[in-house]
């Protein structure tokens, strides 16, 4: 974290994106060991211990940021037993990485499950919505924030999650009004069953795609990814929409991108980075899909790109013919 002083207000259980932490380590140049929030439940560290993630205090985490911005992502090491540089660097050299590796795998759930909670209010805190007379929407779980499920409420989308395994069979048995692929860790070339799915999923319904949902989209249209030398990570990335010239600014975290060279001239590339003209967002021009790298739905970061979710819910709608 480049910010200087993390754990200022703790944390809480509403706030959380996901079932658990799945960080393998949290660094911070000076950590708050005293929160005060009114909605804190307790400081960032309890949280830590609970999901088992390592924690580091005292590196200055600005100096480090530019080294990765120069040199690109590098592997690191924490230890707390072993202090011999030579040792630790020879324990480093083993590790595999995460190119080619399916990390998928690790987050996503054991079985499916139904969706109701809506956005939370000041007020209300958070509502659920069971009513079952709305467009039913099929979302895989590759790593999905909680946030993208309340949106989808929020537009009036019936909401199915499904593991990262499940077949395109089974999920046209569902009888689904349209398909969401959610965000997601790791490298989307290592994910060839996943994409092979998708494939036979493209053109029987409307789809959308969120970060690693839409690097698999992009390879399920022919494409290819690749590794950037150092990630999206951060709340402010300039996003320009290619149709109306608009800039939006985007929450981002990914480390691979969809080779804009590798698309066939069927899809179109819908949005682009203003920092240095990655793929952010792509259509089909005969199927009603579209996706898109960054965020939309915050949580934390800018709402500028929350409409998707409408636009992704009038996609169904003209799809079904009203």
């Amino acid at each position: 974290m480049t910010y200087p002083h993390i754990g200022n207000y703790g944390f809480n259980d509403e706030d959380v994106e996901s079932r658990r932490c799945f960080l393998s380590a949290f660094i911070v140049k000076e950590y708050c060991s005293y929160p005060s929030n009114w909605r804190s439940q307790g400081e960032v560290a309890e949280l830590m211990v609970r999901d088992g993630v390592i924690g580091l205090e005292g590196i200055d985490t600005r100096a480090l940021t530019r080294h990765i911005r120069e040199a690109g992502a590098l592997p690191g090491i924490i230890s707390s037993e072993d202090f011999d540089p030579v040792s630790l660097l020879a324990k480093l050299k083993k590790w595999p990485g995460i190119e080619g590796v399916n990390l998928v795998a690790g987050v996503t759930v054991d079985k499916g499950y139904e969706w109701y909670q809506k956005s939370w209010s000041l007020e209300h805190g958070y509502r659920d919505d069971n009513r079952a007379d709305e467009r039913l929407v099929v979302v895989y779980d590759f790593g999905i924030k909680y946030n993208i499920l309340r949106l989808l409420k929020e537009v009036g989308c019936q909401v199915t999650v499904v593991p990262a395994g499940t077949s395109a069979a089974e999920v046209l048995r569902l009888d689904p009004d349209g398909l969401f692929l959610s965000n997601g860790p790791g490298d989307p070339s290592a994910l060839g069953g996943i994409v092979n799915e998708i494939k036979n999923l493209v053109g029987r319904l409307p789809i959308c795609g969120i970060c690693l949902g839409h690097q698999i989209l992009g390879q399920a249209l022919g494409g290819k990814t690749y590794k950037l030398k150092f990630g999206h990570h951060g709340s402010n990335h300039p996003v320009m929409d290619l149709t109306t010239k608009k800039v939006e600014i985007t929450s981002q975290n990914h480390g691979f991108c969809v080779d804009v060279d590798s698309l066939g001239g069927e899809v179109e590339v819908t949005h682009v980075n203003l920092n240095d003209q990655t793929v952010e967002g792509l259509r089909h021009r005969r199927y009603p899909l579209f996706s898109f790298q960054y965020h939309p739905e915050s949580s934390p970061g800018p709402h500028d790109s929350a409409y998707l979710f409408k636009r992704f819910r009038n996609l169904i709608d003209e799809n079904c013919g009203n």
